[in-house]
């Protein structure tokens, strides 16, 4: 199949991106690297009347660490991530994320905020966000504001992003003293969505997890966290019967579909597995270990 009839818009600018959108609103949809949008479109999934590719705003292209947290600019390409000396030595759990997003020609274009945007619980990013405790900055007609990640996701593609606002940039708090993080993934061949997966970020203290955040991949309608895995967690030295609670906390709490990569009961056992798997990565990288 090919797209329906759109009108198409290529602003050189912020300001003129924001305009278009303003007088576009709900008939509008933000073109970033394409990979998700594109072939809904082609499937008739998406169907939008007007289409603003952003591509040339070259300035929300960046990685840079300031004021305590990491800068990513919404057009950042998902390879940047990769070839980032300060994401693979800083932010551990982005990196093992940015291996594993699809295969290394969707990375060349597909971008971190378009990932985030368009809102697919079977996206990597949702859930590696939600595990940092990551900020959006979205752009509006009434300026900048920025939104907790714990509040960005709120149904299957839709996000707090009002239809006149633009996501212009995530920050992600940069890990302090004990802090450690992972994400690991099981997909049935390189570039497919995650059967599921794990995304943990946990800080030790004396022997014990301070504090840990765990988000879940396409086990669930809606990009979400095990809060259940992390009360869990939290307070307790890493033992096996801890890990245990955590992955079995995170089984319950999340609702997957039965799909072609598994039934409801395989997921749900696989995230107990996986949650168990992170933690303990995380929880030697908060140490030193390997």
């Amino acid at each position: 199949m090919i797209p329906g009839a759109f009108d198409y818009h290529s602003p050189t600018t912020l300001a003129e991106a924001m305009a278009l959108l303003a007088e576009h609103g709900d008939d509008a949809k933000v073109l970033a690297g394409g990979q998700s949008l594109i072939p809904a479109m082609r499937f008739r999934l998406a169907a939008p009347e007007t289409l603003i590719d952003i591509n040339r705003l070259t300035d929300l292209a960046y990685l840079r660490e300031a004021d305590g947290h990491l800068a990513i600019g919404a057009l950042t390409r998902e390879s940047a991530l990769e070839e980032s000396n300060v994401v693979q030595q800083r932010y551990t759990m982005l990196a093992d994320a940015a291996e594993v997003i699809a295969d290394p020609l969707v990375r060349n274009l597909a971008t971190v905020g378009g990932n985030i945007a368009h809102a697919d619980p079977a996206n990597d990013h949702p859930a590696v966000m939600l595990a940092y405790g990551a900020t959006v900055v979205a752009q509006g007609p009434n300026g900048q504001r920025e939104i907790g990640i714990d509040h960005f996701f709120v149904d299957l593609f839709e996000t707090a992003l009002e239809p006149n606002e633009l996501l212009t940039e995530i920050r992600i708090p940069t890990p302090g003293p004990g802090a450690g993080g992972a994400y690991h993934k099981v997909e049935r061949k390189v570039g497919d969505y995650a059967v599921s997966a794990v995304a943990v970020q946990l800080v030790m203290n004396g022997g014990r997890i301070e504090s840990a955040r765990v988000a879940l991949t396409n086990v669930n309608p809606v990009p979400m966290r095990s809060t259940g895995a992390e009360q869990a967690l939290i307070g307790q030295a890493p033992t096996e019967d801890v890990l245990e609670a955590a992955g079995r906390a995170a089984a319950a709490d999340c609702d997957p579909s039965p799909d072609l990569r598994g039934s409801v009961e395989y997921k749900r056992d696989l995230t107990r597995v996986l949650t168990k798997r992170t933690v303990r990565h995380a929880v030697q990288r908060a140490t030193g270990g390997a």
